[in-house]
């Protein structure tokens, strides 16, 4: 019997399924590799960007690095030089630079507010020392202000002069010259700055006559020599004593004021208009009924009856300002406000409407002609620069016989007169609103002090047109020390409060400084 072989048939078999098995198990490895090489490409990338923000980093940190290497190369110094390592300058607690700082604060906030300040800055930097008392600030200012009155001119200078006298509450007033180099003077373009003025006398007293303030001048011009001009505001008892300085036989010009001149001419032009007249009754009846009402944001100005021609632009703007919201119901101003109150107490400047708008035209003239001097000075050109200037603002203002065009021309004339008495090639000024300036400073510095007399502060007054610097104070501590500052300061008792007497340098001569 024949046996049958099947082992053949199985190897067939076995042999299709291995196939098969190492197929599947192939592409399972594909798949894996597939998988493995996405994986791999997708690690590279974040390698890449990891590499390319290490990069950055690095370069972020060299950069930083740098800087601060720089900034420390340049606050090592400063911190090297901290006010609490400075020296104290000799005889006294502190250094020059704390107390020119502190002179500079005071300058601007008041005695009592610079040392708070430099107790307020002390604490935020941690600065270990002790802090200066407004006393002791206020006694730095005086020296200084003592001492800078010696730094003024040789009577070889050829300098200008202001002088005027200002009154507080009290009988007394305070007569103050001060100058400027004719070379000093700024170019065309800018104005007057108090740091290239000098303070040359302070003289406080009650009485100021022709003959009080000639003795002045003279004791002046006797240290310094007497200026080539001196401009005044035009008072008589200023004036006439100026004409009689002089040296080597030619008299000292004297200038006048253009605020003041263009005032008087303003109220000759106005003043007596029964127009004029009545607006101004209306606007002071008219401050009482509205500043304590819903209108009170509608109350004039006050007015100083003194000097209110000198100062009518404000006023005439506040009266545009009026009759451009009674035309305008809807205006935010007037929330709150019904159209009969508004009526009732401002509906009366609807019948001065065309005589605001004539007069404010005048004080348009006058505005632009003292921006002129202001910027210009005064040289033999600048009356035509003025009218120049008008007429570049309004071709048609001298057309006519309008209130503005006479002032306009009057002006004009008045400044070509001025520049007419100008030396060959000279310039000056024509205006005292830096002397102005200046005492507006003064009581600023006063603070509560300006509401009575004049004080022992009046010495500091002279610190406000100093540079200041560490040198400026080391040069005037050096002149002037306390025991000096002491005999300058003449007490005299009066019923109302402590006059300084003859601040004026002649008297630290008298002394033996």
């Amino acid at each position: 019997m024949k046996v049958c072989n099947f082992e053949p048939k199985n190897e067939s078999r076995n042999s299709v399924t291995s196939r098969s098995a190492m197929r599947r198990r192939l592409r399972r490895r594909n798949r894996r590799v597939e998988k493995l090489q996405s994986r791999n490409d997708h690690l590279q990338q974040r390698v890449h960007e990891l590499e390319k923000r290490l990069s950055n980093a690095n370069s972020q940190l060299e950069n930083a690095q740098a800087q601060l290497l720089q900034r420390s190369s340049i606050e090592q110094p400063m911190m090297d030089h901290r006010i609490e390592c400075e020296k104290p300058l000799p005889g006294h607690q502190f250094g020059v630079t704390l107390i020119a700082a502190a002179i500079e604060l005071a300058r601007r906030v008041g005695f009592r507010a610079a040392a708070d300040v430099i107790a307020i800055l002390f604490d935020l930097l941690n600065v270990d020392m002790k802090v200066p008392s407004h006393d002791a600030i206020e006694q730095w200012t005086l020296r200084l202000g003592v001492a800078s009155l010696q730094d003024t001119f040789t009577k070889e200078d050829r300098v200008l002069w202001m002088s005027d006298h200002s009154s507080q509450i009290g009988k007394e007033k305070v007569l103050l010259i001060i100058g400027i180099a004719l070379d000093d003077l700024p170019i065309s373009g800018e104005t007057l700055c108090l740091e290239k003025m000098r303070v040359l006398a302070i003289v406080p007293g009650e009485s100021w006559k022709k003959e009080d303030v000639e003795r002045e001048y003279q004791k002046l011009a006797e240290r310094i020599g007497p200026p080539v001009y001196l401009l005044c505001d035009g008072a008589v008892e200023l004036r006439e004593p100026a004409e009689k300085l002089g040296k080597n036989g030619q008299k000292t010009i004297v200038l006048g004021d253009l605020k003041h001149h263009a005032a008087n001419v303003l109220e000759k032009e106005i003043g007596r208009d029964e127009r004029f007249q009545s607006f101004m009754s209306q606007v002071g009846l008219t401050r009482n009924r509205v500043q304590q009402t819903e209108l009170s944001h509608f109350a004039p100005p006050p007015i100083k009856q003194k000097s209110r021609f000198m100062n009518l632009g404000s006023l005439l703007n506040w009266a545009s300002m009026v009759l451009h919201h009674l035309d305008d119901p809807g205006s935010d101003s007037r929330t709150g406000v019904s159209d009969q109150r508004m009526e009732e107490k401002l509906g009366w400047l609807r019948d001065f409407a065309d005589d605001v708008a004539n007069w404010n035209q005048c004080q348009v003239v006058i505005d632009r002609s003292l921006e002129v001097i202001n910027r210009e000075g005064l040289a033999h050109e600048t009356a035509e620069v003025v009218r120049c200037s008008l007429t570049n603002h309004d071709a048609n203002w001298n057309r006519g016989s309008s209130s503005a065009s006479r002032i306009g021309l009057q002006l004009i004339q008045w400044i070509g007169d001025s520049s007419s008495r100008l030396n060959a090639g000279e310039r000056a000024w024509l205006s005292t609103e830096i002397l102005e300036s200046l005492f507006g400073r003064f009581k600023q510095l006063e603070r509560q002090h300006s509401k009575g007399g004049f004080t022992r502060l009046i010495a500091a007054l002279p610190t406000l047109c100093v540079r200041l610097s560490d040198e400026a104070v080391r040069r005037g501590f050096a002149r002037v020390h306390s025991p000096q500052l002491s005999k300058w300061i003449t007490i005299k008792s009066t019923a109302r409060q402590l006059l300084i007497v003859g601040l004026t340098c002649e008297s630290l001569a008298v002394l033996g400084h």
